[in-house]
């Protein structure tokens, strides 16, 4: 029997998708549950696998556009497994646990053959994928690659919410001393006693937001047609940078979690989006969304909004400039931060209000534990 593999149901909003790169060629034998296929589509690169074992057939190149329960390849579940993939199956499961016992330094020259149209051949070592093959350069020195389809969301994204939302952006800056000093004091027993959670700047600032936005929700809040829809939590969106373009994936009910949950979870979301692992879900529902350039070096931006959203918090790069401190000149870790708001729905008061709640809260960080 012929078995279908169709394009999944990719997200509420998200109907088509792009065959990204098929990991099997047609011909080859495939296991059931084996990643076939990757699609890339607005938001997030999915790994397909094969419902069944058997041989697999399909003639989509990659580039090719799809949609939402689209038939992309077949599996001959009646076709037998080649004696030589059953002989190293058996044959092999001592090695595979040599490899296992012996960790990632083994693993490469435990590397198992994989089964081609009935011949046995091992996998080439892996390999940077390129973004997309250059045309030849006919002496005009310029080369034209197509835009990815996260890359042109990304684009028509960001050009909608200047088109549809009066932007404005407020800025001020933050003395990081007392952070930088409770940091310090307290880096190696935080981690010590929440192993996995290191005590960065970005769950003091996540937790300053909200305590932020419980004080101004209007920042937390979004227009919909004639109406303002208020949100109960906080659905904190933390921006990434990828090499593929910028993801943010979402820290729901971002209020309820401590700085050891807040440090893990934002880790582990940075690591997935590097590598392409994270979930639709995890990318969607945010409420605010806070950005940092400060990483890259950058020392002042204005942020876009992230529609439908009212507000996004641009951090940047810690910098030793001279400030005044009780008639005297001292130097100080200064942070400037910018917030770009919806001035259709929050006032300048409002916004500018929001950043020196923030600055309060940042420079005594005593009163997020005491909630003051």
């Amino acid at each position: 029997m012929t078995v279908e593999i169709k394009v999944p149901v990719l997200g509420e909003s998200l109907k088509r998708a792009t065959v990204m790169r098929w990991l099997r060629q047609s011909g080859d034998y495939v296991k059931a549950g084996e990643t076939v296929l990757e699609l890339e589509t607005d938001k997030v690169t999915l790994d397909v696998p094969t419902p069944a074992a058997g041989a697999l057939s399909h003639d989509l190149p990659e580039g090719t556009d799809v949609e939402v329960g689209q038939v992309i390849a077949f599996v001959d579940d009646q076709a037998a497994a080649p004696a030589v993939e059953e002989n190293r199956q058996q044959d092999s499961q001592d090695v595979v646990q040599d490899v296992t016992d012996h960790g990632p330094a083994a693993s490469a020259e435990g590397e198992q053959p994989v089964v081609t149209g009935g011949a046995v051949t091992h996998p080439a070592p892996a390999v940077a994928e390129p973004v997309a093959s250059l045309p030849e350069d006919r002496g005009t020195g310029e080369r034209r690659v197509p835009m990815s389809r996260l890359r042109q969301t990304i684009a028509r994204n960001l050009k909608a919410a200047q088109n549809s939302a009066a932007i404005l952006t407020t800025f001020n800056e933050i003395d990081m001393s007392a952070v930088k000093a409770l940091r310090s004091q307290y880096r190696e027993l935080f981690e010590k006693k929440h192993e996995g959670a290191r005590l960065g700047f970005m769950s003091f600032f996540a937790r300053a937001v909200v305590g932020a936005l419980k004080d101004f929700p209007v920042l937390n809040a979004r227009i919909e047609g004639h109406e303002i829809v208020y949100q109960d939590h906080v659905n904190l969106g933390i921006a990434v940078g990828t090499e593929r373009g910028l993801v943010v994936p979402v820290l729901r009910k971002a209020e309820t979690l401590g700085f050891a949950e807040l440090e893990r979870r934002i880790a582990d979301y940075g690591k997935r989006a590097r590598k392409g692992g994270l979930a639709l879900k995890e990318l969607e529902g945010g409420s605010f969304t806070i950005t940092n350039g400060g990483i890259f070096g950058s020392l002042l931006s204005t942020p876009i909004l992230n529609a439908p959203q009212s507000g996004v918090l641009g951090m940047h790069a810690i910098q030793d400039r001279p400030v005044a401190r009780d008639g005297q000149v001292v130097i100080r870790p200064m942070m400037y931060v910018a917030l770009s708001y919806d001035h259709r729905l929050v006032d300048g008061r409002e916004a500018v209000s929001f950043l020196v709640r923030l600055k309060e809260l940042i420079e005594d960080p005593r009163r997020l534990l005491l909630d003051i």
